[in-house]
């Protein structure tokens, strides 16, 4: 199992603008209202070294709003442990991580739209993300 499963398993995240993938990879991010999604996925970045640096650098996250996909899982939204962070994710049928996104000032996230593969995930101050539910860096 590795770092960020481990870290999902006790409901917390890096503090990083940054898309987590189960299986390991992960990638910097950053909002921008310029482009159609809302969001540009930029390099990608060694998490464990990341985190071996700083342990401690993660938030607790708890979820606000939430779509059943069925056997597909689920889509979750939701904040941080501060005020201004938020965080979107797909999960399995079994609650278990598929990917992650952390956002440091977005404000929580309470409303998900989702139309065929594209969910956009609406953040308390308005802030919209849209993402492929199946690959997000698309």
């Amino acid at each position: 199992m590795g770092m960020i499963e481990r870290l999902w398993e006790v409901f917390r995240l890096p503090i990083r603008d940054a898309l987590y993938f189960a299986e390991g990879d992960s990638y910097d991010v950053a909002l921008d209202l310029g482009v159609p999604s809302g969001l540009k996925v930029l390099a990608p970045f060694d998490l464990d070294e990341i985190l071996e640096s700083d342990p401690s650098w993660v938030s607790s996250v708890d979820g606000l709003v939430a779509v059943d996909l069925g056997s597909r899982g689920l889509l979750w939204g939701g904040e941080g442990s501060y005020g201004s962070e938020g965080f979107i994710a797909r999960l399995t049928s079994e609650r278990k991580l598929i990917w992650a996104i952390f956002l440091m000032e977005s404000n929580p996230f309470d409303r998900i739209h989702l139309s065929g593969n594209v969910a956009t995930f609406t953040s308390t101050a308005g802030l919209e993300v849209a993402v492929d539910i199946d690959d997000p860096r698309l």
